[in-house]
Parts: structure tokens; sequence; C-alpha cells
């Protein structure tokens, strides 16, 4: 029997964390923004593991571009690509991903995607602004660490209750904003806190995101323990996931990510 190499089996196309921010991608949270444009940020991160599928890692967008482009980022345009694989992923879908799960895997680095309603109805960004340094993208890979938590479960959504108090989307939207200034910075205080006042604003925004009576896993609690120990802690998608923890020290039963540059 012949045996897959790993990075073979893996692919390419690399993985993508979504970090503060996280649903202003989406217009009917985006239309609600008294302060537009909102932000958040994602980071391109390196396939040398396979992530929890429904798990708030983009796997499933990653699959369709897998099968799109036969495995690898093709060498065109990066918004031409993010358009391409947003219409491959979404086409006859009534509830359409956010494009930030394409952007986050075909732009390189770390990257603020803002968000304003008026501008390409809030499904496509308004400016994104990427950081390719490696100074910046090694400090980000020392602080950020993940533990595995729990897939969302089969007949879940996050949409059953929706909170959209314009106040607190302004909030979710200057998370990103504070996100990606403190990555730059290379300030994981403020890091960690623009990670618990993303959480905060999901928590409020769309409550069944944190709790659900399908979740099998207790979320807040977690959340509330690492956020207690740590710089700040959130989840990497709804539902659970992934909890991504912002520390200086090592986390004990947590794994590492490499960020991607060009």
């Amino acid at each position: 029997m012949k045996h897959l190499p790993v990075e073979k089996l893996l692919g390419s196309i690399p993985n993508r964390l979504q970090l503060a921010g996280g649903w202003i991608d989406q217009p009917f949270v985006s239309r609600h923004n008294p302060k537009p444009p909102g932000s958040m940020v994602v980071v391109q991160i390196e396939p040398n593991f396979r992530p929890m599928d429904r798990s708030g890692i983009a796997s499933g967008t990653r699959a369709v571009a897998m099968k799109l482009w036969q495995g690898k980022l093709p060498k065109r345009p990066l918004e031409e690509l993010v358009r391409e694989l947003y219409d491959a992923e979404n086409k006859g879908k009534s509830a359409p991903s956010g494009s930030q799960d394409m952007i986050g895997l075909v732009y390189p680095g770390v990257n603020r995607l803002d968000y304003d309603f008026k501008i390409h109805g809030g499904i496509f960004t308004s400016h994104i602004e990427s950081c390719n340094s490696p100074k910046v993208a090694r400090w980000l890979e020392k602080v950020l660490y993940l533990i595995p938590v729990e897939p969302r479960p089969d007949g879940y959504s996050p949409l059953g209750k929706k909170n959209l108090d314009p106040k607190w989307v302004a909030k979710l939207g200057q998370s990103g904003k504070d996100c990606y200034a403190a990555i730059v910075k290379m300030d994981a205080k403020k890091l960690g806190a623009s990670f618990n006042l993303n959480m905060k604003c999901w928590e409020t925004l769309l409550p069944q995101v944190v709790r659900h009576p399908r979740l099998r896993v207790d979320l807040m609690p977690i959340l509330r323990a690492y956020q207690g120990q740590y710089r700040g802690a959130m989840y990497s998608g709804c539902g659970g996931g992934y909890l991504i923890i912002v520390s200086e020290t090592p986390v004990p039963g947590a794994f590492q990510v490499q960020v991607r540059t060009k």
C-alpha cells in the first residue's frame, strides 16, 4: 500500500484564522453599524495540520478552493480570486458565507478587512489593510495558542436570536481595528483585550454563538477561565471550534500556528 506524504495529503492552499471583529462581514450585521467601516482581522496560516471541520477555520471554503484550483492558489489578482471563490462556494445558497473566509485563504499575512454596508452592499470589503512583516508574523506566532474545544454540531445555527444593537455592532467593528493595531504594534495586552471585546460583542449581538441547546460543551466557563488567566481569549467561530488564547507564556495543551507571509 502506497502512503501519501503528509504535505501532499494536506495540500498547499493555506488555512486561515479569524480573529476579532468576525460577523461584521455579514451585511445583516454591518447595516446596523453607525460608525462604518467596521473591521475584522484574518490571518493566513500554513496548512501544516488538518483542522477540525465546522470549527471556524474555513475548512469548508478551503475544500471548495482545493477542488476549484486543483490544490494550489492561482497566480492571479487576489481580489479576482476572492470573488471567484465566493461565487463558487455560495452559488444557490440562501444564507451565503461571508467573504472573510475567502479573503483569509487568498491574502497572505495579517489583514484588516473593512466593511461598510453602503459599499458592495457590505458583501465585499471597502478596504483591506495588510501586514506582511516577517517580524510581526513571528511575534504573532509566539503569542497565539490554540486549544481544540468542539466542532459545532449538526443542526446548529447561531442565528436563532439576534440583538443587533447599533452600539454593540460599532463595538464589534472597533474590536477588529483594535486587534489589527495591536498586532502591528506587537502589543499582547491590547491584542488580548480585542479578543475579549469581540466575545462580549458576540455574546450580546448573537447569543446563540456561545449558548445553544444543541451545543454539547458549556463554552462560557471555559472562555472565562482562560480570559482570567491569560491576556485574552476568543473562539475561532460560532459554536466553539478552537479557543484562541493570547499569552506570552506557554499554554498547557495548546498548539501554535505558522503565519504565511508573501
